[in-house]
């Protein structure tokens, strides 16, 4: 489990396409702090750390990526030396300063716009599916998980939503140098799918009575 701050910017720094999947490997100081079979996620996504190599000048790890996660998030079209979120897996007696972010990518979204608002960054994601799709776990004020970095959402739309940046997450994130055009992974707050399944039912039965 994560909470959604990332700790470091990690460089992909190797991409081995396999029949089975991607073995990916991305330098970064974190990988000092990483034991063998550790989680770790990248730009969202929770990866397992399989190797390890601190003989570098820079300390590295290496995850196995399977086909469902390719299809699933970005990291389908990740390329050696570009740069990733990373975060190290929670710890159970640290603060939880974002949210509860699983690694767990629900779906892709696709930066609209980039606005300039003062000191902050207004960056606008558009969703397929719109209120149907993941769009309808997402709420003004709530939370959600955009290349693994807890953001709050301060507009949603019929089909996009939109978070307000300040310096610190452009200077510390991927976000900081996205454009209109970049797909992100997009990670709703758990909370939210369970409640509708818990729900679901509910509603079902009240449905079926007008009838």
């Amino acid at each position: 489990m994560f909470t959604g701050l990332v700790e470091d910017l990690g460089r992909v720094d190797a991409v081995e396409q396999t029949a089975d999947g991607v073995r990916l490997t991305v330098g970064t100081r974190l990988a000092a702090d990483l034991g063998h079979g550790d989680s770790i996620a990248v730009n969202g996504v929770c990866l397992t750390a399989v190797v390890l190599d601190e003989a570098g000048a820079t300390p590295s790890f290496t995850a196995d990526v399977m086909h469902e996660t390719l299809r699933r998030s970005s990291l389908g079209a990740v390329a050696a030396g570009r740069t990733v979120n990373l975060e190290l897996a929670m710890r159970a007696d640290a603060r939880l300063g974002g949210h509860i972010v699983q690694g767990h990518v629900d779906g892709l979204g696709e930066i609209r716009s980039v606005v300039e608002d003062g000191f902050a960054r207004i960056v606008t994601v558009a969703v397929d599916g719109g209120a149907e799709g993941l769009l309808r776990y997402v709420v003004e004020k709530g939370s959600i998980a955009i290349d693994g970095i807890s953001l709050t959402v301060a507009r949603v739309d019929e089909d996009s939503f939109a978070v307000s940046l300040i310096p610190e997450t452009l200077e510390r994130t991927t976000l900081g140098s996205a454009e209109p055009g970049t797909p992100v992974n997009l990670e709703v707050d758990i909370m939210a799918k369970y409640a509708e399944k818990m729900l679901a039912p509910h509603v079902a039965a009240r449905r079926g009575g007008a009838a």
